[in-house]
């Protein structure tokens, strides 16, 4: 049975012959119901102060295990994070180096295809020359051998061959043969002597 402190102040005591002292007892009574009323109220705080640390606490833990799950959702996504930039770059790694041995490819085989046009343009060079070599050498030849017709001279007939250096310099070069070249008379070779 609970007391309050309602009930020891409405406490009544049967009063008796060389009994207790009424008003010692009715003070006493006072005493220890407010006594009684101050521990029902401090126990009363405590027990809300009590609920109140147990909400905080009950709120705390909600927030504890909220922040684990966030710290460990933000570890996987960073993880995850990590190894999908990890992979990215190992693709773009792999792309990149691709990309440059296609170009080294690309270039060394355009470095051979001009090496193929440089020995293509010696070789027409070379043939060039050697050609205009042999054409200028065959028209030296024609024109180191001028074959001019003499006049017949006491039923003779002769030919004389001129080279353009010991011959007249008279013609200019290219400027054509005369058909018929005199011999000088011998009477004009006597005088001169």
């Amino acid at each position: 049975m609970r007391i309050t402190p309602i009930d020891i102040q409405q406490q009544q005591f049967k009063s008796r012959l060389m009994g207790y002292d009424k008003a010692g007892v009715d003070h006493f009574l006072e005493l220890l119901a407010g006594e009684l009323e101050r521990l029902l109220r401090q126990n009363q705080d405590l027990q809300e102060e009590m609920a109140r640390t147990k909400s905080a606490l009950a709120e705390m833990r909600d927030r504890e295990a909220t922040l684990k799950e966030t710290l460990l959702t933000t570890q996987k996504i960073t993880d995850a994070l990590k190894t999908n930039a990890r992979h990215e770059a190992d693709l773009l790694l792999a792309d990149t180096e691709l990309r440059a041995a296609r170009l080294m490819q690309d270039a060394e085989e355009r470095r051979l295809q001009l090496l193929k046009e440089v020995q293509e343009i010696k070789r027409q060079k070379i043939a060039f020359e050697t050609g205009l070599r042999c054409m200028l050498e065959q028209h030296v030849r024609l024109l180191d051998l001028n074959v001019l017709p003499v006049r017949e001279e006491k039923g003779e007939g002769k030919l004389l061959e001129e080279s353009l250096a010991h011959g007249a310099t008279d013609q200019a070069p290219g400027s054509p043969v005369p058909a018929k070249a005199t011999a000088p008379d011998s009477d004009e070779v006597e005088e001169a002597d």
